[in-house]
Protein backbone atom coordinates (compact mmCIF):
# COMPACT_ATOMS: atom_id res chain seq x y z
CA UNK A 1 0.00 0.00 0.00
CA UNK A 2 2.84 2.30 0.95
CA UNK A 3 4.67 1.85 -2.45
CA UNK A 4 1.50 3.37 -4.35
CA UNK A 5 0.58 5.86 -1.74
CA UNK A 6 4.55 7.01 -2.94
CA UNK A 7 3.67 6.74 -6.16
CA UNK A 8 0.15 9.07 -5.91
CA UNK A 9 2.27 11.42 -3.88
CA UNK A 10 5.19 11.49 -7.06
CA UNK A 11 1.88 12.19 -9.26
CA UNK A 12 0.21 15.01 -7.33
CA UNK A 13 3.26 16.47 -7.20
CA UNK A 14 3.90 16.32 -10.92
CA UNK A 15 0.33 17.89 -11.84
CA UNK A 16 0.98 20.31 -8.97
CA UNK A 17 3.70 22.12 -11.79
CA UNK A 18 1.56 21.11 -14.59
CA UNK A 19 -1.79 23.20 -13.79
CA UNK A 20 1.19 26.13 -12.92
CA UNK A 21 2.53 25.83 -16.25
CA UNK A 22 1.81 28.54 -18.98
CA UNK A 23 1.87 26.05 -21.33
CA UNK A 24 -0.83 24.06 -19.94
CA UNK A 25 -2.82 26.69 -18.21
CA UNK A 26 -2.92 27.81 -22.09
CA UNK A 27 -4.83 24.94 -23.65
CA UNK A 28 -7.87 24.36 -21.59
CA UNK A 29 -8.56 20.64 -22.80
CA UNK A 30 -5.13 19.80 -21.31
CA UNK A 31 -5.88 22.26 -18.20
CA UNK A 32 -8.77 20.86 -16.94
CA UNK A 33 -8.32 17.12 -17.58
CA UNK A 34 -4.21 17.71 -15.14
CA UNK A 35 -7.10 19.87 -12.65
CA UNK A 36 -9.65 17.42 -12.30
CA UNK A 37 -6.73 14.45 -11.99
CA UNK A 38 -5.34 16.81 -9.47
CA UNK A 39 -8.30 17.61 -7.78
CA UNK A 40 -9.30 13.65 -7.37
CA UNK A 41 -5.90 12.61 -5.71
CA UNK A 42 -6.11 15.39 -3.05
CA UNK A 43 -7.85 14.17 -0.73
CA UNK A 44 -5.73 10.71 -0.73
CA UNK A 45 -2.51 13.03 -0.27
CA UNK A 46 -4.20 15.03 2.70
CA UNK A 47 -4.87 11.66 4.58
CA UNK A 48 -1.42 10.33 3.64
CA UNK A 49 -0.05 13.67 5.09
CA UNK A 50 -1.83 13.18 8.03
CA UNK A 51 -1.17 9.44 8.20
CA UNK A 52 2.99 10.58 8.54
CA UNK A 53 2.06 12.92 10.91
CA UNK A 54 0.78 10.91 13.46
CA UNK A 55 3.35 8.06 12.33
CA UNK A 56 6.10 10.84 13.60
CA UNK A 57 4.06 10.98 16.55
CA UNK A 58 4.49 7.51 17.52
CA UNK A 59 7.39 7.19 16.64
CA UNK A 60 8.83 9.82 18.61
CA UNK A 61 6.51 8.40 21.87
CA UNK A 62 8.44 4.89 21.51
CA UNK A 63 11.59 6.66 21.49
CA UNK A 64 10.79 8.58 24.88
CA UNK A 65 9.26 5.25 26.07
CA UNK A 66 12.55 3.16 25.16
CA UNK A 67 15.29 5.84 25.91
CA UNK A 68 13.79 7.95 29.10
CA UNK A 69 13.88 7.85 32.48
CA UNK A 70 11.65 10.72 33.37
CA UNK A 71 7.99 8.96 34.94
CA UNK A 72 5.91 11.55 34.27
CA UNK A 73 7.42 12.02 30.59
CA UNK A 74 6.82 8.34 30.13
CA UNK A 75 3.42 8.07 31.32
CA UNK A 76 2.55 11.19 28.72
CA UNK A 77 4.37 9.16 25.82
CA UNK A 78 2.39 6.09 26.57
CA UNK A 79 -0.86 7.86 26.23
CA UNK A 80 0.25 9.71 23.13
CA UNK A 81 1.32 5.98 21.87
CA UNK A 82 -2.06 4.76 22.41
CA UNK A 83 -4.19 7.25 20.65
CA UNK A 84 -1.35 7.27 17.73
CA UNK A 85 -1.82 3.74 17.22
CA UNK A 86 -5.82 3.81 17.22
CA UNK A 87 -5.56 6.69 14.93
CA UNK A 88 -3.08 5.44 12.32
CA UNK A 89 -4.71 1.79 12.08
CA UNK A 90 -8.04 4.11 11.12
CA UNK A 91 -6.00 6.15 8.74
CA UNK A 92 -4.85 2.81 6.98
CA UNK A 93 -8.39 1.64 6.55
CA UNK A 94 -9.69 4.76 5.28
CA UNK A 95 -6.03 5.23 2.71
CA UNK A 96 -6.93 1.76 1.36
CA UNK A 97 -10.70 2.67 0.62
CA UNK A 98 -9.33 6.43 -0.88
CA UNK A 99 -6.67 3.77 -3.10
CA UNK A 100 -9.28 1.89 -4.94
CA UNK A 101 -10.14 3.19 -8.17
CA UNK A 102 -13.28 5.62 -8.06
CA UNK A 103 -15.96 4.62 -10.54
CA UNK A 104 -16.15 8.17 -12.46
CA UNK A 105 -19.84 8.52 -12.72
CA UNK A 106 -20.10 8.14 -9.20
CA UNK A 107 -21.03 11.56 -9.06
CA UNK A 108 -23.95 11.48 -11.60
CA UNK A 109 -27.29 11.96 -11.70
CA UNK A 110 -29.49 9.17 -12.56
CA UNK A 111 -32.34 7.58 -14.31
CA UNK A 112 -33.77 5.14 -12.53
CA UNK A 113 -36.11 2.86 -14.42
CA UNK A 114 -38.29 0.48 -13.44
CA UNK A 115 -40.65 -2.27 -14.87
CA UNK A 116 -43.36 -4.20 -14.30
CA UNK A 117 -42.46 -8.17 -14.77
CA UNK A 118 -44.08 -11.28 -13.81
CA UNK A 119 -47.54 -11.13 -11.92
CA UNK A 120 -49.63 -8.72 -13.83
CA UNK A 121 -51.64 -6.22 -12.17
CA UNK A 122 -49.51 -7.43 -8.81
CA UNK A 123 -46.53 -6.38 -10.46
CA UNK A 124 -47.36 -3.10 -11.43
CA UNK A 125 -48.47 -2.37 -7.97
CA UNK A 126 -45.15 -3.36 -7.13
CA UNK A 127 -43.72 -1.60 -9.38
CA UNK A 128 -45.66 2.14 -8.06
CA UNK A 129 -44.16 1.02 -4.56
CA UNK A 130 -40.97 0.98 -5.67
CA UNK A 131 -41.13 3.98 -7.57
CA UNK A 132 -42.51 5.50 -4.19
CA UNK A 133 -39.88 4.11 -2.06
CA UNK A 134 -36.82 5.80 -4.32
CA UNK A 135 -38.77 9.41 -4.01
CA UNK A 136 -38.87 9.20 -0.70
CA UNK A 137 -35.18 8.24 -0.39
CA UNK A 138 -34.28 10.78 -2.47
CA UNK A 139 -36.20 13.34 -0.61
CA UNK A 140 -34.42 12.07 2.59
CA UNK A 141 -31.11 12.81 1.07
CA UNK A 142 -32.54 16.25 -0.29
CA UNK A 143 -32.10 14.92 -3.91
CA UNK A 144 -34.60 16.29 -6.76
CA UNK A 145 -37.12 13.82 -8.54
CA UNK A 146 -39.18 14.27 -11.79
CA UNK A 147 -41.15 11.72 -13.80
CA UNK A 148 -39.84 11.36 -16.96
CA UNK A 149 -42.32 8.95 -18.49
CA UNK A 150 -44.40 6.47 -17.37
CA UNK A 151 -46.96 3.91 -18.69
CA UNK A 152 -49.78 3.45 -16.11
CA UNK A 153 -52.05 0.95 -15.52
CA UNK A 154 -56.00 0.70 -14.88
CA UNK A 155 -55.51 -0.74 -10.87
CA UNK A 156 -53.04 2.59 -9.97
CA UNK A 157 -49.85 0.84 -10.88
CA UNK A 158 -47.42 1.03 -13.70
CA UNK A 159 -46.02 -0.83 -16.46
CA UNK A 160 -42.50 0.81 -16.64
CA UNK A 161 -41.74 4.66 -14.93
CA UNK A 162 -38.83 6.20 -15.67
CA UNK A 163 -37.63 8.16 -12.34
CA UNK A 164 -35.12 11.18 -13.16
CA UNK A 165 -32.90 11.98 -9.92
CA UNK A 166 -30.40 14.70 -9.56
CA UNK A 167 -28.18 15.36 -6.37
CA UNK A 168 -24.95 14.46 -5.72
CA UNK A 169 -23.70 10.89 -5.25
CA UNK A 170 -27.24 9.93 -6.59
CA UNK A 171 -25.40 6.94 -9.04
CA UNK A 172 -22.62 6.05 -6.08
CA UNK A 173 -25.24 5.20 -3.78
CA UNK A 174 -27.87 3.30 -5.95
CA UNK A 175 -26.05 1.95 -8.69
CA UNK A 176 -26.22 -1.25 -6.87
CA UNK A 177 -30.12 -1.18 -6.83
CA UNK A 178 -29.78 -2.62 -10.67
CA UNK A 179 -31.62 -5.81 -11.51
CA UNK A 180 -34.96 -7.98 -10.26
CA UNK A 181 -36.94 -7.37 -7.59
CA UNK A 182 -39.43 -9.93 -6.08
CA UNK A 183 -42.22 -9.13 -3.87
CA UNK A 184 -44.07 -11.88 -2.15
CA UNK A 185 -47.23 -10.91 -0.60
CA UNK A 186 -51.23 -11.69 -0.55
CA UNK A 187 -53.22 -9.71 -3.03
CA UNK A 188 -56.01 -8.03 -2.15
CA UNK A 189 -58.26 -9.79 -4.67
CA UNK A 190 -57.15 -13.34 -3.20
CA UNK A 191 -59.97 -14.86 -1.39
CA UNK A 192 -58.13 -17.85 0.10
CA UNK A 193 -55.52 -15.99 1.89
CA UNK A 194 -52.76 -17.49 -0.40
CA UNK A 195 -48.94 -15.38 -1.08
CA UNK A 196 -48.31 -14.49 -4.11
CA UNK A 197 -44.99 -13.99 -5.97
CA UNK A 198 -44.85 -11.14 -8.42
CA UNK A 199 -41.27 -9.44 -9.56
CA UNK A 200 -39.96 -5.74 -11.28
CA UNK A 201 -36.68 -4.90 -12.79
CA UNK A 202 -34.82 -1.48 -11.92
CA UNK A 203 -32.29 -0.61 -14.37
CA UNK A 204 -29.89 2.72 -13.45
CA UNK A 205 -28.41 4.73 -15.48
CA UNK A 206 -26.02 7.37 -15.05
CA UNK A 207 -26.47 10.29 -16.63
CA UNK A 208 -24.32 10.88 -19.76
CA UNK A 209 -24.74 14.98 -19.49
CA UNK A 210 -21.56 15.51 -21.68
CA UNK A 211 -21.97 15.01 -25.46
CA UNK A 212 -18.24 13.74 -25.30
CA UNK A 213 -19.95 10.94 -23.11
CA UNK A 214 -22.17 9.54 -25.71
CA UNK A 215 -22.03 11.03 -29.61
CA UNK A 216 -24.97 10.30 -31.65
CA UNK A 217 -25.29 10.56 -34.96
CA UNK A 218 -28.80 11.97 -36.08
CA UNK A 219 -28.79 9.96 -38.92
CA UNK A 220 -29.50 6.87 -36.45
CA UNK A 221 -32.52 8.77 -34.76
CA UNK A 222 -36.55 8.18 -35.51
CA UNK A 223 -38.15 10.89 -33.85
CA UNK A 224 -42.23 10.69 -33.03
CA UNK A 225 -44.29 13.07 -31.68
CA UNK A 226 -47.27 12.46 -29.70
CA UNK A 227 -49.78 13.43 -27.24
CA UNK A 228 -49.27 12.78 -23.93
CA UNK A 229 -51.29 10.18 -21.90
CA UNK A 230 -50.75 11.64 -18.14
CA UNK A 231 -52.66 14.63 -16.14
CA UNK A 232 -52.27 18.08 -17.53
CA UNK A 233 -56.45 19.36 -18.89
CA UNK A 234 -57.21 20.27 -22.13
CA UNK A 235 -53.17 21.00 -23.30
CA UNK A 236 -53.37 17.36 -22.98
CA UNK A 237 -55.62 16.57 -25.24
CA UNK A 238 -54.59 19.32 -27.98
CA UNK A 239 -51.05 19.10 -28.19
CA UNK A 240 -48.66 16.85 -29.45
CA UNK A 241 -45.87 17.24 -26.83
CA UNK A 242 -44.35 13.88 -25.48
CA UNK A 243 -41.71 13.01 -28.00
CA UNK A 244 -40.50 9.51 -28.74
CA UNK A 245 -36.54 8.60 -30.10
CA UNK A 246 -35.56 5.43 -31.58
CA UNK A 247 -32.31 4.17 -31.74
CA UNK A 248 -31.79 2.47 -35.45
CA UNK A 249 -28.41 0.98 -34.56
CA UNK A 250 -29.44 -0.53 -30.96
CA UNK A 251 -33.39 -0.80 -30.85
CA UNK A 252 -33.47 1.14 -27.59
CA UNK A 253 -36.56 3.54 -27.55
CA UNK A 254 -36.93 6.21 -25.18
CA UNK A 255 -40.10 8.41 -24.40
CA UNK A 256 -39.96 12.11 -22.20
CA UNK A 257 -44.39 13.50 -21.87
CA UNK A 258 -43.52 15.16 -18.53
CA UNK A 259 -43.05 18.76 -20.18
CA UNK A 260 -45.63 20.84 -21.65
CA UNK A 261 -43.17 22.01 -24.31
CA UNK A 262 -42.21 19.18 -26.87
CA UNK A 263 -38.83 21.32 -27.40
CA UNK A 264 -37.55 20.34 -23.67
CA UNK A 265 -39.38 16.51 -24.07
CA UNK A 266 -37.11 16.27 -26.86
CA UNK A 267 -33.65 17.58 -24.74
CA UNK A 268 -35.09 14.93 -21.74
CA UNK A 269 -35.50 11.99 -23.89
CA UNK A 270 -31.79 12.73 -26.02
CA UNK A 271 -30.38 12.53 -22.63
CA UNK A 272 -32.20 9.79 -21.23
CA UNK A 273 -30.92 7.90 -24.47
CA UNK A 274 -27.59 9.00 -23.95
CA UNK A 275 -27.91 8.13 -20.68
CA UNK A 276 -29.40 3.99 -21.69
CA UNK A 277 -26.21 3.95 -24.44
CA UNK A 278 -23.64 4.65 -21.62
CA UNK A 279 -25.30 2.12 -19.46
CA UNK A 280 -24.97 -0.38 -21.60
CA UNK A 281 -21.26 0.46 -22.59
CA UNK A 282 -21.05 0.38 -18.72
CA UNK A 283 -22.26 -2.76 -18.63
CA UNK A 284 -20.45 -4.22 -20.96
CA UNK A 285 -16.79 -3.00 -20.03
CA UNK A 286 -18.24 -4.70 -15.89
CA UNK A 287 -19.10 -8.09 -17.49
CA UNK A 288 -15.71 -8.27 -19.31
CA UNK A 289 -13.84 -7.26 -15.72
CA UNK A 290 -15.40 -9.31 -14.08
CA UNK A 291 -16.38 -12.42 -16.40
CA UNK A 292 -14.13 -14.78 -13.50
CA UNK A 293 -15.55 -13.10 -10.54
CA UNK A 294 -18.52 -15.02 -8.64
CA UNK A 295 -20.40 -11.99 -7.25
CA UNK A 296 -20.42 -8.88 -8.93
CA UNK A 297 -22.81 -6.52 -6.88
CA UNK A 298 -22.77 -3.99 -9.29
CA UNK A 299 -23.14 -6.41 -12.22
CA UNK A 300 -26.44 -4.38 -13.05
CA UNK A 301 -27.66 -7.84 -14.83
CA UNK A 302 -31.46 -7.58 -15.01
CA UNK A 303 -32.25 -10.94 -15.02
CA UNK A 304 -30.47 -11.22 -12.01
CA UNK A 305 -33.32 -11.63 -8.82
CA UNK A 306 -30.90 -9.49 -6.63
CA UNK A 307 -33.58 -8.32 -3.88
CA UNK A 308 -37.24 -9.89 -2.31
CA UNK A 309 -39.86 -7.88 -0.16
CA UNK A 310 -41.69 -10.04 1.97
CA UNK A 311 -44.94 -8.54 3.20
CA UNK A 312 -46.06 -11.27 5.64
CA UNK A 313 -43.29 -11.16 7.40
CA UNK A 314 -42.17 -7.56 6.74
CA UNK A 315 -38.99 -9.19 5.67
CA UNK A 316 -36.69 -7.64 2.81
CA UNK A 317 -33.30 -9.48 1.97
CA UNK A 318 -30.47 -9.19 -0.01
CA UNK A 319 -29.53 -12.57 -1.52
CA UNK A 320 -25.86 -10.68 -3.05
CA UNK A 321 -24.72 -10.43 0.34
CA UNK A 322 -26.69 -12.71 3.01
CA UNK A 323 -28.30 -9.90 4.19
CA UNK A 324 -32.03 -9.73 5.85
CA UNK A 325 -34.03 -7.00 8.12
CA UNK A 326 -37.26 -7.31 9.19
CA UNK A 327 -38.19 -3.57 8.61
CA UNK A 328 -39.90 -3.90 5.23
CA UNK A 329 -42.56 -0.90 6.29
CA UNK A 330 -39.97 1.76 7.11
CA UNK A 331 -37.92 0.30 3.69
CA UNK A 332 -40.81 1.12 1.56
CA UNK A 333 -41.33 4.34 3.54
CA UNK A 334 -37.61 5.28 2.10
CA UNK A 335 -35.57 3.87 4.56
CA UNK A 336 -32.92 1.91 2.76
CA UNK A 337 -29.91 3.53 3.92
CA UNK A 338 -29.00 0.32 5.81
CA UNK A 339 -29.21 -1.67 2.68
CA UNK A 340 -27.38 0.54 0.60
CA UNK A 341 -23.93 1.23 3.04
CA UNK A 342 -24.10 -2.60 3.25
CA UNK A 343 -23.87 -3.26 -0.14
CA UNK A 344 -21.88 -0.01 -0.91
CA UNK A 345 -19.29 -1.39 1.75
CA UNK A 346 -19.01 -4.86 0.50
CA UNK A 347 -18.09 -3.47 -3.28
CA UNK A 348 -15.17 -1.65 -1.39
CA UNK A 349 -14.42 -4.85 0.34
CA UNK A 350 -14.38 -7.02 -2.85
CA UNK A 351 -12.11 -4.08 -4.79
CA UNK A 352 -9.28 -4.19 -1.97
CA UNK A 353 -9.28 -7.65 -2.28
CA UNK A 354 -8.60 -7.30 -6.11
CA UNK A 355 -6.31 -4.87 -5.60
CA UNK A 356 -4.42 -6.43 -2.94
CA UNK A 357 -4.46 -3.68 -0.40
Amino acid sequence: MFNKLEEVAERYEDLTNLISDPDVISDQNKFQKYAKEHSDLRPVIEKFEEYKKIKAELDEANSILSESDDKELKELAQMQLEESKERISELEKELRILLVPKDPYDDKNIFLEIRAGTGGDEASLFAAELLRMYMRYADNLKWKTEIVDFNETGVGGYKEVVLLIKGQGAYSRLKFEAGGHRVQRIPETESGGRVHTSACTVAVLPEADDIDDVPLDPKDLRIDVYRSSGAGGQHVNTTDSAVRITHIPTGIVVACQDERSQIKNKEKAMKHLRSKLLEKKIREQQQEIASDRKLQVGSGDRSERIRTYNYPQNRITDHRINLTLYSLDKALQGDIDEIISALIAYDQTEKLKEAGL
